[in-house]
């Protein structure tokens, strides 16, 4: 029996670690990553955001798609996030400045303005000059917003001067008036053209070259998922990344 104690006392824990319902098996840590992103990403970053959960157990991943601008201002005032991702440069340099991101941001794609349009046409615009002309309604994005910025320098390039029924916060705004018909066009860009194809129809122009948009990526400063952070900025840059931004139709950095 003093032999057998041993075994004994090794089978009794055996079976209390393993109870009645199987053997006990370790949790895996909830964590949430929360993405600060541009309106245009919503597409594309809502894919890559599921394949990174799928890739990594426990996490979630939290977006919040608005203008670029109103992103850094909630930044700047205290708002907690773990990454962020300007649709231009320029916020990302107010971030910067207002000391909000950790470390350098790496560009990862590129976008340009495109003219939507109801499907078929109706109007039949063909150009931005077109934009001009009287009897049309037309929405651009506000002046502070990235694709707002990329069509005021458009229209000082051409020396085609617009009259906007309204300047909208973000390009998903412009979308939403051409696509209820409240809009003949809007200025927004290629990748969001694209992706509500079903509803309206893009109108490509030249005169869009020459406002091509930097998108840069980069971990805020003090992110509570600091090192999840840089994961998912990596992700981004990575081939995964690569190929569904390449699929929305946005360019290479």
């Amino acid at each position: 029996m003093r032999k057998l104690a041993p075994v004994l006392a090794a089978l009794a824990l055996a079976a209390t670690a393993c109870g009645s319902d199987g053997p006990v098996t370790a949790t895996v840590e909830s964590r949430t990553l929360t993405v600060f992103a541009a309106a245009s990403l919503t597409e594309s970053f809502g894919v890559l955001g599921k394949r990174f959960e799928a890739q990594n157990s426990g996490v979630t991943v939290k977006f919040s798609f608005e203008g670029s601008s109103a992103l850094v201002q909630k930044l700047t005032q205290g708002a907690k996030a773990d990454v962020f991702a300007s649709a231009d440069q320029a916020n990302m340099d107010k971030a910067a400045k207002g000391d909000v991101i950790d470390g350098q941001p790496s560009v990862f794609a590129t976008n340009r303005l495109a003219i939507a349009v109801g499907k078929g046409n109706p109007k039949g615009i063909k150009g931005l000059a077109d934009l001009a002309k009287d009897g049309l309604t037309v929405v651009v994005c506000a002046p502070q917003v990235p694709c707002g910025s990329a069509a005021k320098k458009v229209q000082q390039t051409s020396g085609v001067t617009l009259k906007p029924s309204s300047e909208e916060q973000d390009v998903k705004s412009v979308l939403a008036k051409v696509r209820s018909g409240d809009a003949d066009a809007g200025l927004v860009y290629v990748t969001d053209a694209t992706s509500a194809a079903a509803n309206v129809d893009k109108v490509d122009f030249p005169e869009a070259a020459g406002a091509i948009n930097d998108y840069p990526i980069a971990v805020v400063k003090d992110a509570p998922q600091a090192q999840l952070a840089g994961l998912f900025r990596d992700f981004v840059l990575g081939e995964e990344g690569k190929k569904e931004l390449a699929k929305a139709g946005f360019g290479a950095p």
